[in-house]
């Protein structure tokens, strides 16, 4: 009995249009259901996030950076294949590519104009998630408003390198032996779960958010699984370089950076924008922010988003 009623709740959640709060809907994307969330009024622009990992959902932290956005946008979360509530609704029946993912995204956007009766979208990605926003801004400018890119991806196999040569020159001057030991093993892009976790670990001791001794043996087991799905699909997208691949827009595009991101590294992002050819672009710069601008400084974002890009573009 309680697992009926639980159905019925559900399917009456699911059904019941009302956007004072957040709506839940299932698409069929890619030959599987695919999850989205939505909030706002159906006669505001719509607004769709692409989250990053690859791989990690931003549906239960949406508030923190949506806000305000839902005054103003029809805002759509959306957990990607082998992400969030997707996993967890089902598998992908095709084996994980950067190009599957790519058309996964092409053809949710197609669906939510379609939905939503809207001719444009506007979109936005951050960090893995610009890697899908990138294609889609060069393939399907005519599709989008505008294109907004956190912590942008775009070349991470110097970014990483980048990283790397960094967390081993401060282990050296620290003395780390242990740091070096460990450093020294990576190669670019990660060959294996070890070395992804050794970045990372180290990345984040490097900020001063040294992983937990208790924590260990949950953060390795997360990359082995994690690496297990995407690392293949990952290793091809840093790989891509869009100095060379992507070096104009057909559409607007705005880029939100941190300068204090080594994972996606400021510098790159900061000299692509200034070489990137688009009919509208502009950058916004957060001295104090790190890889999570998005969320660090979520307030600052929306008030752009509100009273600069959506009244420009």
């Amino acid at each position: 009995m309680r697992k009926k009623l639980l159905a019925v709740l559900l399917f009456i959640s699911f059904n019941q249009v009302s956007f004072s709060q957040t709506n839940y809907d299932t698409l069929t994307v890619g030959k599987i259901k695919q999850v989205i969330s939505y909030n706002g009024k159906t006669s505001s622009p719509l607004l769709l996030f692409l989250h990053g990992g690859p791989g990690s959902s931003r549906m239960n932290q949406a508030d923190k950076f949506t806000n305000k956005l839902r005054d103003h946008f029809l805002v759509v979360q959306w957990d990607q294949r082998a992400s969030g509530r997707t996993q967890a609704l089902n598998k992908s029946v095709d084996p994980i590519t950067l190009e599957l993912m790519e058309n996964d995204t092409y053809e949710l956007v197609k669906l939510l104009l379609k939905k939503f009766h809207k001719n444009k979208i506007y979109l936005a990605g951050e960090s893995w998630g610009t890697v899908l926003g990138f294609k889609m801004a060069a393939k399907h400018p005519e599709l989008l408003h505008a294109y907004m890119a956190f912590s942008p991806v775009i070349d991470q196999s110097k970014s990483e390198q980048l990283l790397l040569e960094k967390l081993k020159t401060d282990a050296r001057e620290k003395g780390n032996v242990t740091a070096e030991k460990e450093l020294n093993t990576i190669k670019i892009p990660f060959e294996n779960s070890q070395q992804l976790y050794y970045s990372r670990k180290w990345m984040f001791s490097y900020d001063g958010q040294p992983f937990a001794d208790k924590d260990t043996t949950a953060i390795k087991q997360y990359l082995k699984s994690w690496s297990d799905v995407w690392l293949p699909t990952w290793n091809k997208a840093i790989k891509q370089n869009l100095f060379t691949e992507l070096p104009s827009f057909n559409c607007p595009v705005y880029f939100f950076i941190g300068q204090k991101d080594l994972q996606t590294n400021f510098s790159i992002a900061e000299k692509y924008f200034k070489e990137l050819k688009a009919p509208r672009k502009k950058i916004f710069l957060f001295k104090d922010a790190g890889h999570s601008v998005l969320t660090e400084k979520s307030e600052e974002v929306q008030k752009i988003i509100i009273d600069e890009i959506l009244k420009t573009s």
